[in-house]
């Protein structure tokens, strides 16, 4: 059975601002999706073999629990076999507290996974559209305060980002552009870690977009740690990443390591399975 491990909070430089800049976001909710046999044929590009399913199925359980011991209330969806892909649910939207954006995926075999989404959140939040030409992936989206960095990667295009701004423009938020490469998303690189601080890959911790924030730089040989989620005042990151979790366990929050090793497999992170609110 997979576990977490929790590292205790310490403190890293300064206590994290909770300012305008990295306010911190409280959820209550969470979306997730189980995987099936179909899981085995998402798509991939990561050449690091195919996942043992019933590994992935503890591993999935594990993450559910993590966000329950976070405080969030769960809506399972589950699996599809339409839908190899189906456990990464992030990418189907992107939701505010003033509204939820139902994407629209570049990868024609995910065409469809956004229905069941948008059903769940539909009890909660107005209803906007990402649609085409535009093509946009919830991975590609990272928020830090009132403000969207918006990932223009294989999966996200310029039509994409600059509808998702005009939506959130309406709705009081601001959004900027970040090119991607060398990766598949935005939130593959670097992820957000509460106040003024990010984690992020080497290949992007000089990036000038990032220039305004303390960027966390993950040991070597540790990029899958570029991938954390911070939740109600825990901070989520994968397991087998030692010399990075020291760095992250610095901080404000405690760490809870999660082992999700058959997701990365298929190209996933921890912020791809679930859909946050």
């Amino acid at each position: 059975m997979a576990r977490a491990t929790v590292i205790p909070a310490g403190s890293y430089m300064r206590k994290p601002s909770l300012g305008a800049k990295g306010q911190r976001l409280n959820f209550t909710r969470a979306i997730v999706r189980k995987p099936g046999l179909e899981f085995l044929c998402a798509i991939t590009a990561s050449n690091l073999g195919r996942p043992d399913f019933e590994t992935a199925l503890d591993q999935h359980a594990a993450y559910c629990d993590a966000l329950k011991e976070c405080g969030l209330e769960l809506t399972v969806l589950e699996a599809d076999p339409r839908f190899p892909d189906g456990p990464f649910v992030e990418d189907t939207a992107v939701v505010t507290e003033r509204c939820a954006i139902i994407t629209n995926m570049s990868s024609p075999s995910r065409q469809g996974e956004q229905a069941a989404v948008q059903e769940a959140l539909a009890q909660f939040k107005p209803i906007e559209r990402i649609s085409p030409p535009g093509t946009l992936d919830g991975g590609d989206v990272m928020r830090i305060g009132e403000h969207f960095y918006i990932g223009l990667s294989g999966r996200t295009n310029a039509d994409g980002a600059g509808q998702l701004t005009d939506v959130l423009a309406r709705h009081g938020y601001t959004a900027s552009t970040v090119p991607v490469a060398g990766c598949l998303h935005l939130k593959t690189g670097v992820t957000w870690v509460g106040g003024n601080h990010v984690v992020a890959r080497a290949d992007f911790a000089g990036r000038p977009e990032l220039a305004a924030f303390n960027v966390i730089q993950v040991a070597a040989g540790e990029d899958h740690a570029a991938n954390c989620l911070l939740i109600n005042g825990r901070l989520l990151m994968p397991a087998g990443c030692q010399a990075t979790g020291r760095l992250l366990g610095r901080l404000s929050w405690p760490v809870i390591e999660l082992p999700i090793s058959e997701f990365q497999k298929m190209d996933g992170g921890l912020t791809c399975l679930s859909v946050r609110f």
